[in-house]
């Protein structure tokens, strides 16, 4: 089903104090051995190649992906979903990880319609979903400096005609200041949270409030993705994509 197994350079730089050998082996033969393991249909060795990376705090879309592929060909899909949306978040535009993506999302029990955005909503995701957040906010700072000179320009200049132009130039580099701004904030601020997550019950009833007796809601399933609105205890309040709500026990749930 997974047409594609990227390989990606995991680079590292190991600082290692004068005098001192490393001990551990460097992370990207690491990578390259789960690799290997990879194109040899061993799944399990390649995960567990994988899993040592990811205890040593490390993290790449690649080695998401790769990490996704390998739970995918295990039948992980719970598991294989989780690691595609943690690629996604780091690389957003990747058609590979979009496209595989995709496919497992398409294999889970829950086909849920998705609440329609407001047109205005809908214009902000194209440019939130168009650039990183690095390159967000380079094109910010840009656009400051460039308001800045607008103001210099305004002020020292004698003339009605370049006062008239530097104004609207002005307040056009003024609001792409801060909606570009606001893009690298929302964009940092979504790739540092974990307010989304993957359902990793294969059956299990949505409760009204968060206590086992509550009323049962709804039914959702392995695979689903999930947003995380509150948590209280060890039960979290969790928004499905049509937009119903409700609590779940916490251990249900692998955050992304």
């Amino acid at each position: 089903m997974i047409v594609r197994f990227k390989t990606y350079c995991l680079v590292l730089i190991m600082i290692v104090g004068m005098g001192l050998q490393a001990e551990t082996t460097p992370l990207d033969s690491l990578f390259k051995t789960g690799n290997r393991a990879y194109n040899q249909g061993l799944y399990d060795s390649a995960l567990n190649v994988y899993g040592q990376i990811l205890n040593q705090n490390q993290e790449s879309a690649a080695l998401y992906y790769n990490c996704a592929n390998a739970y995918f060909k295990n039948n992980q899909l719970a598991s294989a979903i989780l690691y595609y949306e943690k690629a996604k978040k780091l690389s957003p535009n990747d058609e590979d990880i979009a496209y595989n993506l995709n496919i497992a999302n398409s294999m889970i029990v829950d086909k849920i319609e998705k609440v329609p955005e407001l047109f205005y909503k809908n214009w902000w995701n194209y440019f939130y979903n168009m650039f990183s957040a690095d390159l967000w906010t380079y094109i910010s700072i840009a656009s400051w400096f460039i308001l800045i000179f607008l103001v210099g320009l305004f002020i020292l200049s004698k003339t009605r005609k370049t006062k008239k132009m530097a104004f609207y130039l002005g307040l056009l580099f003024l609001f792409g200041s801060v909606a570009t701004f606001g893009l690298a904030s929302q964009k940092y601020y979504y790739t540092q949270s974990q307010q989304e997550a993957i359902i990793f019950t294969p059956t299990i009833t949505v409760k009204s409030s968060p206590t086992l007796n509550s009323v049962d809601l709804f039914v959702i399933h392995e695979g689903t993705k999930i947003q995380v609105l509150d948590q209280v205890d060890d039960w979290v309040k969790i928004k499905i994509q049509d937009g119903s709500i409700g609590w779940l026990p916490d251990e249900a749930i692998q955050r992304i």
